[in-house]
């Protein structure tokens, strides 16, 4: 009887942990799909929405038959419910990024290169003249560098939601000309704007803006108003070049293939990470701040990437881009040059290994 007993109560758990994760999994995919379709829309707008509005009916209605736990109706309803749903998730993933939409200017062109050797030219980077979020005078420019002449790269954090997400840009500097910035960032179209939830749901394809500092920087610290952060990382010479090289590759990439954005695994500073840890794989640990990217800074510190004669809170305190450019529109000289000098005073040299 005792054995009896136990098997009834195995068996009567087994039947619950099921119950329990089948509901869950209605729950969430039901969720997930919502999100999916008010996103993307794939039939129009209130079609879209009578659409959602009869899947959560369809999905209440198969948790109803469930809890009851009448066996007929319940295996037909959640067989007839994983079909649908492995039907939306075809759907979902076979959704193509494009090329050609009606992008934002800022976005609107895709960089292109030439190498021979250490020589590289590069076309469409972008050199705006802001003078607010709507108001830019646009400028694209070709520019060539020599990989020899690379001499310093900068993690810079932007943050404009609070102290855990921060854009991330990673700037290259060079011993003959000014400095090159690089942001993996989503594409835009025009009167679109950036949606945390959108980008977990292929709203925006990426873009890989190449830029110069006075563009890209001085938007955020002085147009935005975000708080930007300028961090030197000391690195070998041949891992900043592979770098700037792997960032050429990521471009190459996505204009053969475009590919969505993604709030947690394809973003700024993940993506970054991927190429860095292709270059030096046991330098770059995975950690939850690649996630967290608004303590990006303090990672970059414990891996020694930072100089170590300040300590984390006081590399926060003079990496802050802001006070030092506050009043740049006053100055006399507003030249790119000038920028870039005032977002580095007082900080150490990206210093090579």
């Amino acid at each position: 009887m005792h054995q009896i007993g136990k098997s009834r109560f195995l068996l009567g758990l087994t039947q619950w942990l099921w119950h329990l994760s089948f509901t869950l999994f209605v729950i969430g995919s039901s969720i997930w799909l919502s999100f999916a379709l008010w996103i993307q829309q794939p039939i129009g707008y209130w079609p879209s929405i009578i659409l959602i509005v009869l899947w959560v009916i369809f999905s209440l209605s198969v948790l109803g038959i469930y809890v009851q736990q009448r066996l007929l109706s319940r295996n037909k309803d959640m067989l007839l419910y994983s079909m649908l749903f492995a039907l939306s998730l075809l759907w979902y993933f076979n959704i193509p990024a494009q090329q050609d939409r009606d992008w934002n200017p800022e976005v609107a062109r895709v960089l292109h290169y030439e190498r021979q050797d250490n020589q590289v030219t590069i076309h469409n980077i972008r050199n705006f003249a802001w003078t607010s979020e709507q108001q830019y005078q646009q400028r694209w420019e070709t520019r060539h560098y020599d990989l020899n002449k690379i001499s310093g790269i900068n993690i810079i954090t932007s943050y404009w939601m609070g102290p855990q997400i921060a854009h991330t840009l990673v700037s290259f500097d060079f011993a003959d000309q000014s400095p090159l910035v690089f942001s993996i960032e989503i594409r835009k179209e025009k009167n679109e704007s950036f949606s945390a939830i959108g980008g977990f749901f292929r709203q925006f394809e990426l873009s890989l803006v190449a830029a110069d500092e006075k563009d890209i920087l001085y938007t955020r610290s002085n147009i935005r108003k975000e708080d930007v952060y300028f961090y030197p990382i000391k690195a070998p010479k041949i891992a900043m070049q592979e770098l700037f090289l792997e960032y050429l590759a990521a471009a190459d990439e996505l204009a053969q293939r475009p590919k969505w954005y993604n709030t947690v695994s394809s973003n700024c500073t993940t993506l970054i990470f991927d190429m860095a840890r292709v270059i030096e794989p046991d330098v770059f640990p995975k950690d939850y701040r690649l996630l967290l990217s608004g303590y990006l800074p303090n990672y970059l510190y414990d891996i020694g990437a930072l100089d170590q004669h300040w300590s984390i809170q006081q590399w926060y305190q003079h990496a802050h881009v802001n006070p030092r450019v506050a009043n740049f529109e006053q100055l006399a000289d507003q030249s790119s040059e000038h920028y870039s000098k005032l977002i580095r005073t007082g900080l150490p040299i990206a210093s090579i290994e």
